[in-house]
């Protein structure tokens, strides 16, 4: 008798340290998960499929006079920066394709899971991303290092950055991607799926991707967002209009353009991430800060039916800007 208590004490104790622990770990920060260099010689990761969850559509906790002027974007939302407070919303949980606005999460991952001064060399599926979409020109051969890839990869948006980061940190795309979609369960972005570490889809792969398998919400997105401007190199990064890389002997010169050219045309413009596809429209996350108040915003398909890229890229930036005037006019007491 004394024996089956005792192995009954045990197997209960081992249970409780099971139930305790694996939570633990799924909730932990992703960076206390992957402290080392990945191995690369690792099999990959295999990508796993989600699911969306029905969400409760967001509704304004603050509730400032009167609202914007016209939003031409389907889905958008403006909060207040480090708060849960949505100023307004449309659309904010219905799910759309956010082109490079997915490289908020790669460049995170990357933060997270790398190494700043870890020496980079671009492979050449990262070159043959160049002729796809948006690009840093990257070099076959070329070694950079992890914080300078960042700038490639934030500035002009380039899919090659995001491919020879993808590739050193996870050994692979396809594990990368998986990485990316383990932290946004973390982060409780459950209507938010990612299937590369570029934000290409149908219109711009030579392969093109299977129907919805890579979309957000302008609801997960501004959370997103909150969450990677609290990082000060982040913020570092997407509030820098250019930047220069001389040439060395591993690598050639590189002038890097930010393509959102809101920092030089919008005042108090702190970030962060355009994105682009014919699929997603045009799509603007963005914050600024005026008098004490900072506020971020996401729009989501911000075009029309007969619209080409510029005609895109400038309605973005009038719905953001439209967003913010408003925002920073209205009382929030």
């Amino acid at each position: 008798m004394d024996r089956r208590r005792l192995l009954a004490i045990i197997l209960l104790v081992i249970a409780l340290l099971l139930l305790i622990s694996v939570p633990l770990w799924f909730f932990s920060p992703l960076s206390s998960a992957f402290d080392s260099q990945a191995n690369l010689n690792a099999p990959p990761l295999t990508p796993i499929a989600l699911t969306p969850i029905p969400q409760v559509t967001p509704q304004a906790t603050l509730l400032p006079k009167g609202k914007p002027g016209k939003i031409l974007a389907q889905g958008a939302i403006l909060v207040e920066a480090g708060t849960s407070s949505i100023l307004y919303e449309k659309n904010a949980e219905t799910p759309f394709p956010m082109a490079s606005t997915t490289k908020i999460m790669t460049a995170l991952i990357a933060l997270q899971a790398g190494k700043l001064n870890q020496v980079i060399t671009i492979g050449q599926d990262a070159v043959n991303e160049d002729s796809i979409g948006s690009n840093a020109n990257l070099v076959s051969g070329d070694k950079l290092s992890l914080k300078e890839l960042l700038y490639a990869l934030m500035l002009p948006s380039g899919d090659d950055a995001a491919v020879a980061i993808a590739d050193s940190v996870a050994g692979s795309q396809n594990a990368f991607t998986t990485i990316m979609n383990i932290e946004a369960q973390k982060l409780h972005l459950f209507q938010t799926h990612f299937y590369d570490p570029t934000g290409l889809d149908t219109d711009l792969k030579l392969n093109p991707i299977p129907a919805r398998s890579h979309y957000t919400t302008a609801y997960d997105f501004v959370r997103l967002a909150n969450y990677a401007m609290s990082i000060p190199f982040f913020t570092q990064i997407v509030s820098t209009p250019t930047y220069h890389l001389a040439a060395t002997a591993t690598h050639g010169n590189f002038n890097w353009k930010n393509t959102n050219t809101m920092l030089t045309t919008y005042k108090g413009t702190l970030g962060i991430k355009t994105g682009w596809t014919g699929a997603a429209g045009g799509c603007l996350v963005f914050a600024a800060k005026r008098n004490g108040l900072t506020l971020i915003g996401v729009v989501l398909h911000s075009s029309s039916a007969t619209s080409t890229q510029l005609q895109d890229e400038q309605t973005r930036v009038t719905d953001a800007e439209t967003l913010l005037n408003w925002g920073f006019s209205v009382s929030l007491a």
